[in-house]
């Protein structure tokens, strides 16, 4: 088979295959699976990184590592790609920040802690090519996070993020970060006006998924007119609190839920 086909369907495979599989069949295999396209989309978190996996062991011993270390593995991804990684997931944990630091056009971080959070808006300074992101869970310096976005990411389009998006939260989108084309709130605790302000504020938006979000009702009228310019749209499973809590009965008249006095 051409090489430029076995590339093709290389494209395919993740990286266990790319290293551990593809390698030792024959030379020509062997020859295709260096070519930097293989490398292009790298996510770690198909894999099962823990020292003592089959993975973690069988890697150590190919490559005669006297152990398995994922800054080494990811070291040896990115000299593969030849700086033609266009997508890297790191795993939801056992990444250090300064494997972080190696963040590429697409990233997406692990779970961080409130420590690491506060770090990452300072590494910012140093992902000028980095063009989405994608976070576990908004940080709680996010207005920071999205200044050092604006002021060092030029190349800036598209942002993944879930958790309490409040007002302060909002305006940081929408004064730091209008020109996103791409914008992922899903499963967030999101209210009316806070979204209303950020489809207002940011233009150029292409795409919107607010899916599962709690703080407004999908079929809001108001909401649907204002997010008509927007071509992508996904606001499905939408609600104004949450049914199981409101169910339950077990608040008094003063009980406010996401601001919404009850």
């Amino acid at each position: 088979m051409e090489v430029d086909c076995l590339v093709e369907v290389f494209t395919k495979l993740g990286l266990d295959d790319l290293t551990l599989t593809i390698p030792l069949v024959c030379k020509s295999w062997n020859a295709a699976v260096r070519h930097p396209l293989c490398w292009r989309k790298l996510d770690f978190r198909q894999l099962d990184l823990l020292p003592w996996s089959s993975f973690s062991k069988s890697f150590a011993f190919y490559y005669f590592l006297p152990h398995f270390s994922f800054t080494y593995f990811l070291k040896f991804a990115l000299r593969q790609s030849c700086k033609s990684v266009t997508e890297l997931s790191f795993p939801l944990k056992s990444t250090s920040l300064e494997d972080v630091v190696l963040a590429t056009k697409s990233v997406a971080l692990p779970r961080l802690s409130s420590a690491e959070e506060v770090q990452i808006s300072e590494l910012v300074c140093k992902w000028r090519d980095v063009e989405q992101l994608k976070m576990e869970s908004k940080p709680s310096n996010f207005p920071n996070l999205a200044r050092n976005i604006s002021l060092h990411c030029r190349n800036f389009r598209g942002l993944v993020v879930s958790g309490e998006i409040t007002k302060v939260d909002a305006l940081a989108i929408v004064c730091y970060l209008p020109m996103l084309k791409e914008l992922d709130l899903s499963n967030s605790n999101l209210p009316k006006t806070e979204l209303l302000t950020i489809i207002k504020g940011c233009k150029q938006l292409k795409k919107l998924n607010v899916n599962g979000c709690i703080g407004f009702e999908g079929d809001d009228k108001e909401i649907l007119e204002t997010a008509s310019c927007i071509k992508e749209f996904n606001n499905e499973a939408c609600k104004l609190y949450y049914e199981d809590a409101y169910q339950s009965g077990e608040w008094d008249s003063d009980f406010c839920l996401q601001g919404y006095v009850v």
